[in-house]
C-alpha cells in the first residue's frame, strides 16, 4: 500500500499555535511508524524515494518542520530551534497514537532525534542520524547563517534549479532529473513569478545570534543528550563531508549509543538516500 496523504497537526509555541503538515506513506492502521526529518532548509518530500521503498514495512511519515514547505511561520523566529522542533516532534507523535517509533534524522533532523531519543521514556526505539553528531562548527554554523538568510529570487525555474544544484553539490552524484527533483521540492513562486526558496527567511535569526561561547555550550548539551540515548543507532556520513568529520563519526562509534558506521565515497554533507544502495543500508538497519 503506497497510497500518500498530505496531513496537518496543531503544535504550540510561547508565540501561538501553528500547524505542521506532514506527508504519510502506507497502511495509516500500521502500528510499526517511521518518521524521517529533513535537514534545515530541506523539506519531507526528500524522502519520497525512501519513504516509498519501506511504506510496504513501516507507516512513513515525513514532516515539514515549521517553517519550511506546507507548514506554517512562527510568528517569532527566535524560537527556531531545537527545543522547538522537539517539542512539535511530541505532538506529531502523539497524533499519531502509536507508543514507538523508528527515526530517520538528515542533518538538522538527526539533531531533533538525538533530542528526542535522549529523553526518559522516549518513544524513539531505532535511530538513524544522517551525517550528523554532537559536535557544532561556530564558522559553518555563522555560514549557515549568513546563505539562508539571503533573500535569493530567479526570474526562471532553470537559473533557480542551477542555483540549488550549486549550494546542495556536496550531496554527490545525481542524475539531472533527480537534481530537477531536489531543487524543485524547495522552490516556489512569489506573487511576482519569482523563484525563492520555500522556507523563512527568519530561519537564519537564531544562527546570527550564536557565539563561539554559545556553540560551545550547546556542543556540552548535545554530547549530553547523545551519550543519554539507548536505543540501537546507526549513524551514516558522507566520506567528504565537513559538518560530522571522520574523527567525530570515530569518537561517536565509542560513546553513548555505539552507533555502526556506514561511510558513503564521493558524497559531502548530506547522503540524500534517493539511491539503491543507501536505501539498502537503512532498510537493513530498521528492519532487521
Amino acid at each position: 500500500m503506497t497510497e500518500l496523504r498530505i496531513k496537518t497537526v496543531q503544535c504550540l509555541s510561547p508565540a501561538g499555535l501553528h500547524a505542521m503538515a506532514y506527508k504519510e506513506w502506507g497502511d495509516p492502521h500500521n502500528p510499526n511508524v517511521l518518521v524521517c526529518v529533513h535537514g534545515v532548509t530541506r523539506v519531507s518530500d526528500d524522502f519520497d524515494s525512501l519513504a516509498r521503498e519501506l511504506c510496504r514495512h513501516y507507516r512513513v511519515v515525513c514532516p515539514d518542520v515549521v517553517g519550511r514547505g506546507r507548514s506554517d511561520w512562527l510568528r517569532n523566529p527566535q524560537y527556531y530551534q531545537l527545543p522547538q522542533y522537539v517539542n512539535d516532534m511530541v505532538t506529531l507523535v502523539a497524533r499519531l497514537d502509536v507508543e514507538k517509533v523508528d527515526w530517520f534524522g538528515t542533518s538538522m533532523g538527526g539533531l531533533i532525534g538525538m533530542g528526542l531519543a535522549s529523553l526518559e521514556k522516549t518513544p524513539v526505539r531505532k535511530l538513524v542520524l544522517n551525517d550528523i553528531g554532537p559536535v557544532l562548527n561556530f564558522s559553518a554554523l555563522s555560514r549557515i547563517g549568513e546563505y539562508i538568510g539571503q533573500a535569493a529570487r530567479f526570474p526562471t525555474f532553470e537559473e533557480a534549479a542551477n542555483y540549488i544544484h550549486t549550494i546542495s553539490a556536496s550531496f554527490g552524484p545525481h542524475t539531472d532529473e533527480e537534481w530537477h527533483k531536489i531543487a524543485s521540492d524547495v522552490l516556489r513562486q512569489d506573487k511576482d513569478g519569482q523563484w525563492i526558496r520555500h522556507y523563512d527567511l527568519g530561519l537564519s535569526i537564531p544562527f546570527k545570534a550564536e557565539t563561539a561561547e554559545s556553540t560551545r555550550r550547546n556542543e556540552t548539551m548535545l554530547w549530553a543528550a547523545y551519550d543519554a540515548i539507548t536505543c540501537p543507532t546507526l549513524l551514516v556520513r558522507g566520506a567528504q563531508s565537513d559538518l560530522l568529520t571522520h574523527d567525530v563519526a570515530q569518537q561517536m562509534t565509542q560513546r553513548g549509543p555505539k552507533p555502526g558506521l556506514a561511510e558513503f565515497a564521493g558524497i559531502g554533507h548530506a547522503p540524500t538516500f534517493m539511491h539503491a544502495d543507501q536505501i539498502a543500508i537503512a532498510k537493513k538497519f530498521l528492519l532487521g
